[in-house]
């Protein structure tokens, strides 16, 4: 495709004074050309990026080439529009495909999807923008101007958990962005670089490693993890607690409870939280993993209730866990364990890999 973009200049002293003192010609409009080649009907494909400088003319090819899927990621609510992010989607759209949507852009936090879009945090939003094009009925979706405006851990952790359920619904993706450190996170299988016109085919790599540093922690770790778990917010004073961190940064947390009653001596999943901006990529099941191999390394079994779609999804794949009672209602529980009597909850026991005792013991000791 050829591509002509002309804009008339408006004469002023001033145009001319910058004609003299830059030598330009005396033209009336000024133009830009570009020459696109994308061959991307050659091979069967999920994920693309055009990647380069600002002003090389991204927005302007992505927009000619796709015109019918072209969104501008600033495209937003409108900021006095008082709706749940829920509510943002298509009213045909049933409730659990939303929320499968929202936990698969790595925004797994029920108690912000209550809340209205414009109260959100940048990254928060930038996950629920993700949302809203995967919902939509697009043949493809193109977004401009992507991951600009969050700072670049929420771009790479978001560019993965994109990639993720792009790549599951057999859907096309293309990125359009000025920040070449998305490419490895996304793992495009093209990009096209308009600054140097160049167009290539790209072999799928795996992302790079997420490596966590896991630790013991104490119970006072827990508040600024709190507003994002989908219950309530109360930690069980009998709680042993740990703390997953990436990069010097805490990322995740899990805290797991004796479990009371007959049959082997157990530990139970109290509370498993990512931050936000962690979410969509594994991590939180990763260190519930790592936790429950400890305990099983110590001769414990270790089990999990949980209600969260999101978390009941992994573990049905996982071959670590096996699920001893499908989603139900509980029966029979009172006081602290009335609530599972209102929600639809499924039992799951860890059946992996148990960490070498001596590692587990020092880590308890720590």
């Amino acid at each position: 495709m050829h591509i002509t973009v002309e804009t008339p200049i408006i004469d002023s002293p001033r145009v001319q004074q910058i004609r003299g003192m830059f030598d330009l010609p005396a033209e009336t409009t000024s133009r830009i050309d570009w020459d696109v080649h994308l061959p991307i009907t050659d091979l069967p494909w999920h994920i693309g990026l055009i990647v380069g400088p600002s002003g090389c003319g991204k927005t302007t090819i992505a927009r000619r080439l796709f015109r019918d899927c072209f969104s501008p990621a600033h495209r937003l609510p409108a900021p006095d529009n008082d709706v749940t992010v829920l509510d943002l989607f298509p009213a045909e759209l049933p409730t659990r495909e939303v929320v499968e949507f929202l936990s698969a852009v790595g925004f797994a936090s029920p108690p912000a999807w209550l809340r209205p879009f414009h109260v959100l945090s940048t990254g928060q939003q930038f996950r629920v923008s993700l949302a809203l094009l995967l919902a939509s009925e697009l043949p493809r979706i193109v977004c401009d101007e992507y991951t600009s405006v969050v700072d670049r851990t929420v771009a790479q952790i978001g560019s993965a958990a994109m990639a993720k359920i792009v790549r599951q619904r057999g859907r096309q993706f293309v990125a359009v962005t000025c920040h070449e450190d998305v490419e490895t996170w996304l793992q495009p299988d093209w990009v096209y670089r308009p600054a140097e016109n160049l167009f290539a085919w790209r072999r799928l790599r795996r992302r790079p490693a997420l490596v966590l540093d896991i630790v013991r922690c104490q119970a006072s770790a827990w508040p600024l993890f709190a507003p994002h778990h989908y219950l309530n917010h109360a930690l069980a004073r009998s709680a042993t607690c740990f703390l997953a961190s990436w990069h010097d940064r805490p990322v995740a947390f899990s805290a797991w409870l004796p479990f009371v009653g007959q049959g082997p001596k157990s530990r139970r999943e109290h509370r498993t939280v990512t931050l936000p901006d962690y979410q969509g990529v594994g991590i939180g099941n990763a260190l519930s993993d790592f936790v429950a191999s400890l305990w099983v390394g110590l001769g414990y079994r270790a089990i999990s209730t949980t209600t969260h779609p999101a978390m009941i999804r992994a573990r049905l794949r996982s071959p670590n866990w096996h699920m001893h009672r499908a989603p139900s209602f509980a029966a029979g529980h009172e006081g602290r364990m009335r609530h599972a009597t209102t929600r639809l909850t499924a039992g799951f026991r860890y059946i992996g890999p148990a960490l070498p005792p001596a590692a587990a013991r020092a880590m308890l000791e720590t």
